[in-house]
């Protein structure tokens, strides 16, 4: 096989200040940056480097219309304190009929795009991860 995603594209009314907000929220570096096209990529020398897809931000005319059909789940170590970090960014919660007993939390980015964060990983799953990303960098 030959194929591999090499970035998920977010339309955008405004690249700058969305992938602005996704750089705080990850931690990630721009590694292109233009007024309508932002590229972010995982941090220089991180595990996920070279392996995780890049976030590319192309500005768009029209405005998000309806539920995201693809977005972002994200694995915390602390879920509410990245609740609450990501909400200081300027996220809001939002419902798309997840329910209370949900064990992940939606949320939107300042362009309404959904995403989710969810609980963390046992320490058992932490530790079968790190053997799993040990042995990719071997």
């Amino acid at each position: 096989m030959t194929l591999r995603i090499q970035c998920i594209v977010i339309d955008s009314a405004d690249p700058q200040r969305l992938a602005g907000f996704w750089e705080e929220a990850l931690g990630w570096r721009r590694t292109h940056d233009a007024p309508d096209t932002v590229a972010l990529e995982p941090p220089a020398r991180s595990l996920e480097d070279g392996v995780a897809a890049d976030l590319l931000f192309v500005r768009v005319p029209e405005d998000k219309a309806g539920k995201n059909r693809l977005h972002l789940d994200l694995r915390p170590d602390d879920q509410a304190s990245e609740v609450a970090r990501v909400l200081a960014l300027g996220a809001a919660h939002v419902d798309v009929g997840q329910g209370t007993d949900a064990s992940w939390v939606v949320l939107t980015d300042p362009e309404g795009n959904e995403f989710c964060i969810l609980k963390p990983l046992t320490p058992e799953q932490n530790s079968q991860l790190d053997d799993i990303r040990r042995s990719r960098v071997l």
